[in-house]
């Protein structure tokens, strides 16, 4: 993200400069570079004014989203898809901690909380590397974990249905049935995808590397939370093929269903931790707390953000970089303005969410035109793919990844593609 940030200030600066020096300014314009301080200045009060209209709504979705987990939504998911996992990851014994690491953290991104799934997803990956017989190359089960992690499975993207309401959006829970869709077939391609590299990808014989994996620190080896006995396979099917008949739905009726989204959250996660016992004033309040402190937290990545985006968009360059690229693309329905959004979200989080909300917070477009909900499923439905592998196998020094790239950037491709195919269907 430095060689990002830095690159995107010198180019906006050079284009800028260029035209300085070589454009003959109209009367009563501002001239090249007072127009990019100018740009740079509003970018940033827009990036503050943006994060604090962020704060309330994120305190109410992390409440809730607190008040769920503490009436154990994040255990009972665990215990529908635990039969399905034994048979994505047959090397992996039934009982084995890392099968419970695994389920917990595929559980946690399903519910959008993924500051809880990467805990767990890193102690996967210390555990799947104590059945690893090659040191520091991947084995088959840990490029299935990332590619299901990369292809970003998400039923309730809250954090972006904050980040729209804060916008101003009259729909903000609309891209519910556009995420729903593009995840789904994002996370089926990455599965098939691996089933099918891995047959091109084999294990590299010769010695096995013999550096230890990295060692977890003190706060990492607390044990593993163990799902309870998993629940009989047809449960699991039953609430595999509710969520696929779901997707019908929201196609066909989204439009109707989104006005309920929002209340009806409410009240079903409020109702759920009552009847579960949950202290459930408290455990909101906890969880807003949260909100509040993650809202504040993302204020210097928005400026630092949407100041270089802005200075692109000024200086000109960004419209020489997109206007060419953007005539091919736009044919298919990816218009040039969503085009750097698609481009940078499997290279940086905080680089595609400022695009994102520069995108809906600019008058022209705003989070409710068709752009807006393409460019809102795109960060509700992928996810930073350099990254997660970064992270996850650097945990365990994994530097053979064979097919993890390309099985990720696949689920991407196809996650980006079915975006644009289920918003231009409902909002085209």
């Amino acid at each position: 993200m430095n060689a990002v940030f830095l690159a995107a200030v010198l180019i906006a600066f050079a284009v800028a400069g260029y035209r300085q020096v070589t454009e003959i300014p109209l009367a009563g314009a501002a001239v090249p570079m007072d127009a990019l301080g100018l740009a740079m200045i509003d970018a940033a009060k827009g990036s503050v004014e943006l994060a604090i209209g962020l704060v309330g709504v994120m305190a109410l979705f992390l409440g809730l989203m607190k008040v769920a987990e503490a009436g154990g939504l994040l255990a009972i998911i665990a215990r529908t898809v635990r039969p399905l996992m034994v048979r994505l990851f047959p090397d992996v014994p039934a009982d084995h901690p890392a099968m419970g690491a695994m389920i917990m953290n595929i559980s946690a991104n399903v519910l959008g909380l993924g500051n809880a799934a990467t805990p767990f997803g890193i102690r996967a990956m210390q555990e799947l590397d104590r059945l690893n017989p090659q040191k520091g190359t991947a084995t088959n089960a840990m490029v299935m974990f990332l590619a299901i992690n990369t292809s970003s499975v998400t039923l309730l993207p809250t954090g972006v249905i904050a980040l729209r309401a804060a916008a101003g959006s009259a729909d903000p829970a609309g891209i519910l049935p556009t995420t729903l869709f593009a995840t789904i077939c994002s996370t089926t391609v990455a599965i098939i995808a691996v089933k099918l590299y891995q047959r091109f990808s084999p294990v590299p014989e010769g010695v096995a590397d013999t550096g230890d994996a990295a060692e977890p620190d003190a706060a990492d080896m607390e044990p593993t939370p163990e799902p309870s006995k998993p629940y009989p396979l047809w449960v699991s099917v039953l609430a595999l093929a509710a969520i696929a008949g779901f997707v019908p739905l929201t196609i066909l009726y989204g439009r109707d269903i989104a006005p309920w989204i929002i209340p009806g959250l409410m009240v079903a996660l409020l109702g759920f931790g009552a009847l579960r016992g949950v202290r459930i004033y408290e455990s909101f309040v906890e969880g807003a707390r949260d909100g509040f402190n993650v809202a504040l937290r993302i204020i210097p990545y928005l400026v630092a953000i949407l100041v270089a985006v802005g200075m692109l968009r000024q200086s000109g360059a960004l419209e020489l970089l997109i206007t060419p690229l953007g005539a091919v693309t736009g044919l298919v329905g990816l218009p040039a303005e969503a085009l750097p959004m698609a481009l940078l979200r499997p290279l940086s989080g905080s680089g595609a969410y400022g695009i994102m909300a520069s995108i809906i917070q600019d008058p022209a477009t705003g989070p409710d035109t068709y752009i807006g909900y393409l460019v809102t499923t795109f960060q509700g439905s992928t996810e930073t793919t350099f990254y997660v592998l970064a992270v996850y196998f650097g945990a365990v020094n994994i530097r053979r990844i064979r097919h993890a790239l390309a099985a990720a950037l696949t689920a991407d491709i196809a996650g980006i593609a079915a975006a644009v195919a289920i918003t231009a269907y409902l909002f085209g």
